[in-house]
């Protein structure tokens, strides 16, 4: 019997291994206890709604439960868990047709190369506006690839599709992102010039 000491300290492959070949649920929840947090966070970053997000995880682990043993470890298993999350949570708001607005985080990391200079300097709520006006999938896609730290290798093997392919719908997603993102400023502008009009019409 592997003591519970012994069992945090092994790696989440490793766990998945112990609980395919056992099918214990001791294994299952040690991955439970390190995710579950982090999956809701995922979760109500879409949805917005706590209640809704706790549904979505329970759901999530329901389908993780059926799905371990399909598990190759081309990827980390918390990059896999994270793409069935950001899969799952994109299906349902497309199927209830929502559009959702994710949070920007402080450590979501855009410097992949030179372009993505332009957005690292975006300032961050007109950033989580822009962010907002593109499609669940496209959001998907960039919080994957910037947030979770994801290859494009990853992310193409994820998604059965080849890295050309990865790479180019970032590169759609980004160019979206940062039109949106100046159309926000422009629309910011206006009303501040505006603004400003008015004021100096009645003082």
């Amino acid at each position: 019997m592997i003591a519970s000491l012994e069992l945090k300290r092994m790696t989440d492959e490793e766990l998945v291994r112990l609980y395919v070949a056992s099918q214990s649920n001791r294994y299952f929840e040690h991955l439970y206890s390190r995710y579950n947090d982090k999956v809701y966070r995922k979760c109500l970053m879409f949805t917005k709604d706590p209640v809704k997000a706790e549904d979505f995880t329970h759901d999530i682990f329901l389908r993780l439960i059926v799905r371990l043993s399909s598990f190759k470890e081309q990827s980390k298993f918390s990059t896999w868990l994270y793409s069935i999350t950001y899969n799952y949570c994109t299906d349902q708001l497309r199927s209830n047709r929502k559009r959702i607005e994710v949070p920007v985080h402080e450590e979501m990391e855009w410097l992949d190369d030179g372009d993505d200079k332009e957005v690292m300097e975006m300032e961050a709520q007109r950033l989580q506006v822009a962010l907002g006006q593109l499609t669940v999938e496209e959001q998907s896609l960039l919080l994957m690839k910037y947030q979770d730290d994801v290859s494009i290798k990853e992310i193409a093997n994820i998604h059965n599709l080849s890295e050309s392919a990865v790479k180019m719908r970032l590169k759609r997603a980004k160019e979206k992102l940062k039109k949106r993102y100046l159309e926000t400023m422009l629309f910011v502008g206006l009303l501040i010039a505006k603004f400003i009009a008015w004021t100096r019409v009645h003082k």
